[in-house]
Protein backbone atom coordinates (compact mmCIF):
# COMPACT_ATOMS: atom_id res chain seq x y z
CA UNK A 1 0.00 0.00 0.00
CA UNK A 2 1.45 3.37 -1.05
CA UNK A 3 0.65 6.60 1.09
CA UNK A 4 0.87 10.19 0.01
CA UNK A 5 3.17 12.74 1.55
CA UNK A 6 1.37 15.41 2.86
CA UNK A 7 3.68 17.98 1.84
CA UNK A 8 1.58 21.13 3.56
CA UNK A 9 2.31 20.46 7.29
CA UNK A 10 3.94 23.07 8.79
CA UNK A 11 2.92 22.38 12.25
CA UNK A 12 4.26 18.85 13.51
CA UNK A 13 2.42 17.32 16.66
CA UNK A 14 4.06 13.79 16.35
CA UNK A 15 7.74 14.92 15.94
CA UNK A 16 10.19 17.40 17.29
CA UNK A 17 12.81 18.31 14.98
CA UNK A 18 14.54 17.01 11.56
CA UNK A 19 18.14 16.75 12.79
CA UNK A 20 17.84 13.04 10.85
CA UNK A 21 14.53 12.86 9.56
CA UNK A 22 14.09 14.61 5.98
CA UNK A 23 10.88 16.51 5.66
CA UNK A 24 9.43 12.99 4.03
CA UNK A 25 9.92 10.95 6.76
CA UNK A 26 7.91 13.19 9.48
CA UNK A 27 5.58 13.95 7.08
CA UNK A 28 4.86 10.02 6.60
CA UNK A 29 5.32 9.60 10.21
CA UNK A 30 2.63 12.49 11.15
CA UNK A 31 0.22 10.73 9.32
CA UNK A 32 0.80 7.40 9.66
CA UNK A 33 1.87 7.13 13.22
CA UNK A 34 4.96 4.90 12.00
CA UNK A 35 8.05 4.98 10.09
CA UNK A 36 10.68 2.61 9.02
CA UNK A 37 14.19 2.74 9.11
CA UNK A 38 16.05 0.47 6.79
CA UNK A 39 19.42 -1.07 8.58
CA UNK A 40 19.33 1.31 11.54
CA UNK A 41 20.95 -1.59 13.74
CA UNK A 42 24.38 -3.42 12.71
CA UNK A 43 24.31 -7.31 12.02
CA UNK A 44 26.94 -7.61 14.69
CA UNK A 45 24.75 -6.15 17.87
CA UNK A 46 21.20 -7.93 16.92
CA UNK A 47 23.67 -11.25 17.26
CA UNK A 48 24.74 -10.47 20.23
CA UNK A 49 21.37 -9.80 21.47
CA UNK A 50 20.24 -13.11 19.51
CA UNK A 51 22.88 -14.82 21.88
CA UNK A 52 22.28 -13.29 24.87
CA UNK A 53 18.49 -14.16 24.71
CA UNK A 54 19.65 -18.13 24.06
CA UNK A 55 21.67 -17.56 26.95
CA UNK A 56 19.25 -16.71 29.09
CA UNK A 57 16.84 -18.87 27.77
CA UNK A 58 19.38 -21.83 28.92
CA UNK A 59 20.28 -20.52 32.31
CA UNK A 60 23.77 -19.91 31.11
CA UNK A 61 23.32 -16.06 32.30
CA UNK A 62 22.56 -14.55 35.43
CA UNK A 63 18.61 -13.36 34.52
CA UNK A 64 18.73 -10.49 37.49
CA UNK A 65 15.41 -8.92 37.21
CA UNK A 66 14.76 -10.11 33.84
CA UNK A 67 11.32 -11.42 33.36
CA UNK A 68 11.46 -14.72 30.77
CA UNK A 69 7.86 -15.20 29.76
CA UNK A 70 6.83 -18.76 28.70
CA UNK A 71 4.15 -19.75 26.11
CA UNK A 72 1.45 -21.50 27.57
CA UNK A 73 1.00 -23.84 24.78
CA UNK A 74 4.52 -24.96 24.46
CA UNK A 75 5.07 -25.18 28.50
CA UNK A 76 1.67 -27.87 28.70
CA UNK A 77 3.84 -29.71 25.86
CA UNK A 78 7.43 -30.21 27.87
CA UNK A 79 9.12 -27.84 25.26
CA UNK A 80 12.33 -26.64 27.14
CA UNK A 81 14.78 -23.07 26.11
CA UNK A 82 14.45 -21.12 23.09
CA UNK A 83 11.42 -23.32 22.00
CA UNK A 84 9.73 -22.72 25.22
CA UNK A 85 10.67 -18.67 26.01
CA UNK A 86 8.10 -16.77 23.61
CA UNK A 87 9.48 -12.88 25.55
CA UNK A 88 12.24 -11.89 27.90
CA UNK A 89 10.77 -8.62 29.60
CA UNK A 90 12.76 -5.53 30.83
CA UNK A 91 15.80 -6.82 29.27
CA UNK A 92 17.68 -3.17 29.54
CA UNK A 93 18.68 -4.87 33.21
CA UNK A 94 21.13 -6.84 31.00
CA UNK A 95 24.57 -5.06 29.39
CA UNK A 96 24.55 -6.60 26.25
CA UNK A 97 20.92 -5.80 25.69
CA UNK A 98 21.47 -2.22 26.83
CA UNK A 99 23.92 -1.75 23.77
CA UNK A 100 20.97 -1.39 21.58
CA UNK A 101 19.13 1.01 23.86
CA UNK A 102 22.20 3.13 23.78
CA UNK A 103 23.00 2.63 20.19
CA UNK A 104 24.09 6.55 18.98
CA UNK A 105 22.00 6.12 15.64
CA UNK A 106 18.84 4.93 17.33
CA UNK A 107 19.28 7.70 20.07
CA UNK A 108 19.20 10.16 16.95
CA UNK A 109 16.46 8.93 15.70
CA UNK A 110 14.50 9.04 19.29
CA UNK A 111 15.42 12.20 19.62
CA UNK A 112 13.94 13.50 16.50
CA UNK A 113 10.70 12.08 17.63
CA UNK A 114 10.42 12.88 21.30
CA UNK A 115 13.41 15.52 22.06
CA UNK A 116 16.42 15.15 24.38
CA UNK A 117 16.53 13.44 27.94
CA UNK A 118 15.67 10.01 26.85
CA UNK A 119 14.58 7.94 29.06
CA UNK A 120 14.24 4.29 28.31
CA UNK A 121 11.04 2.69 30.19
CA UNK A 122 9.92 -0.43 28.80
CA UNK A 123 12.01 -2.87 27.18
CA UNK A 124 11.46 -6.82 25.65
CA UNK A 125 13.34 -9.09 23.11
CA UNK A 126 10.17 -11.34 21.31
CA UNK A 127 11.18 -14.73 20.25
CA UNK A 128 8.63 -14.97 17.59
CA UNK A 129 8.08 -18.87 17.72
CA UNK A 130 5.74 -21.14 15.01
CA UNK A 131 2.09 -21.46 16.16
CA UNK A 132 1.51 -25.16 17.58
CA UNK A 133 -2.26 -24.96 16.66
CA UNK A 134 -3.30 -23.21 20.04
CA UNK A 135 -3.32 -19.41 18.82
CA UNK A 136 -0.93 -18.96 21.71
CA UNK A 137 1.87 -17.43 19.46
CA UNK A 138 -0.40 -14.44 18.22
CA UNK A 139 -0.04 -11.19 20.29
CA UNK A 140 -3.74 -9.53 19.34
CA UNK A 141 -4.27 -6.29 17.91
CA UNK A 142 -3.16 -3.49 20.86
CA UNK A 143 -1.94 0.12 21.63
CA UNK A 144 1.22 0.20 23.55
CA UNK A 145 -0.19 2.85 25.57
CA UNK A 146 -2.88 0.30 27.42
CA UNK A 147 0.70 -0.87 29.14
CA UNK A 148 1.88 2.24 30.00
CA UNK A 149 1.29 4.44 33.04
CA UNK A 150 3.23 7.97 32.19
CA UNK A 151 1.94 10.20 29.99
CA UNK A 152 2.16 12.45 27.41
CA UNK A 153 1.51 10.18 24.60
CA UNK A 154 2.97 12.31 22.44
CA UNK A 155 6.42 12.18 23.90
CA UNK A 156 7.08 8.60 23.72
CA UNK A 157 7.90 6.26 20.67
CA UNK A 158 9.00 2.84 20.62
CA UNK A 159 11.37 1.15 18.67
CA UNK A 160 11.18 -2.44 17.18
CA UNK A 161 13.92 -4.29 15.24
CA UNK A 162 14.33 -7.30 13.44
CA UNK A 163 16.47 -9.67 14.40
CA UNK A 164 16.31 -12.14 10.87
CA UNK A 165 14.13 -11.30 8.15
CA UNK A 166 10.52 -10.86 8.99
CA UNK A 167 7.44 -11.29 6.36
CA UNK A 168 4.03 -12.27 6.15
CA UNK A 169 5.14 -15.76 6.01
CA UNK A 170 6.93 -16.18 8.65
CA UNK A 171 4.74 -13.72 11.36
CA UNK A 172 5.66 -10.20 11.10
CA UNK A 173 4.18 -6.90 12.54
CA UNK A 174 1.29 -5.07 11.22
CA UNK A 175 0.03 -1.74 11.77
CA UNK A 176 -3.42 0.14 11.31
CA UNK A 177 -1.72 3.56 9.87
CA UNK A 178 -3.23 6.78 11.48
CA UNK A 179 -5.37 5.07 14.73
CA UNK A 180 -2.42 7.70 16.29
CA UNK A 181 -4.62 10.67 16.01
CA UNK A 182 -7.47 8.89 17.73
CA UNK A 183 -7.87 7.70 21.50
CA UNK A 184 -6.74 5.08 23.84
CA UNK A 185 -9.19 2.22 23.10
CA UNK A 186 -10.44 -0.42 25.82
CA UNK A 187 -8.40 -2.94 26.24
CA UNK A 188 -8.77 -6.93 27.75
CA UNK A 189 -7.92 -10.37 27.43
CA UNK A 190 -9.04 -12.41 24.13
CA UNK A 191 -11.77 -14.65 23.80
CA UNK A 192 -11.19 -17.98 25.35
CA UNK A 193 -12.38 -18.93 21.99
CA UNK A 194 -9.86 -17.77 19.77
CA UNK A 195 -7.19 -19.93 21.31
CA UNK A 196 -5.01 -19.66 24.55
CA UNK A 197 -4.27 -16.77 26.06
CA UNK A 198 -0.53 -15.81 27.33
CA UNK A 199 -0.37 -13.73 30.14
CA UNK A 200 0.23 -9.78 29.43
CA UNK A 201 -1.55 -10.68 25.90
CA UNK A 202 -4.72 -8.26 25.91
CA UNK A 203 -6.44 -7.05 22.91
CA UNK A 204 -8.77 -3.67 21.74
CA UNK A 205 -12.17 -4.17 22.54
CA UNK A 206 -13.57 -2.08 19.87
CA UNK A 207 -14.68 -1.86 16.28
CA UNK A 208 -13.46 1.56 15.64
CA UNK A 209 -10.58 0.72 14.24
CA UNK A 210 -11.91 -1.00 11.23
CA UNK A 211 -12.04 1.86 8.81
CA UNK A 212 -7.98 2.10 8.90
CA UNK A 213 -6.11 -0.89 6.14
CA UNK A 214 -3.49 -2.93 7.52
CA UNK A 215 -0.13 -2.33 6.47
CA UNK A 216 2.08 -5.26 6.80
CA UNK A 217 5.45 -4.56 7.51
CA UNK A 218 8.24 -6.99 6.08
CA UNK A 219 11.34 -6.12 7.02
CA UNK A 220 15.09 -7.24 6.81
CA UNK A 221 17.51 -7.94 9.30
CA UNK A 222 18.63 -4.38 11.14
CA UNK A 223 15.30 -2.40 9.70
CA UNK A 224 14.04 -0.52 13.09
CA UNK A 225 10.33 0.41 13.03
CA UNK A 226 9.23 3.25 15.09
CA UNK A 227 5.84 3.96 16.11
CA UNK A 228 3.57 6.16 18.19
CA UNK A 229 1.90 4.43 20.92
CA UNK A 230 -2.05 5.21 20.01
CA UNK A 231 -0.77 3.37 16.66
CA UNK A 232 -2.53 -0.15 16.66
CA UNK A 233 -0.54 -3.20 15.84
CA UNK A 234 0.17 -6.75 16.70
CA UNK A 235 2.33 -9.53 15.38
CA UNK A 236 0.65 -12.35 12.85
CA UNK A 237 0.40 -15.30 13.93
CA UNK A 238 2.12 -17.79 12.10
Amino acid sequence: MEYRYNTNISDYKYSVSDSVLTREQRDFYEINGYLVIPKLIPDYLLDRCCNRFMDLCHGRVPRNQITMMKDISRMKVGNQGEYLFGKAQDILWDEEFYEYARFPKMLDYIESFIGPNVMAMHSMFINKQPDIGTNSSRHPVHQDLHYFPFRPANLIVASWTACVPITVNNGCLYVLPGTHTGDLYPHNYPEPKDGEINKMYHEVKTNNHDGHNKVFLEMDKGDTVFFHPFVASWIRNK
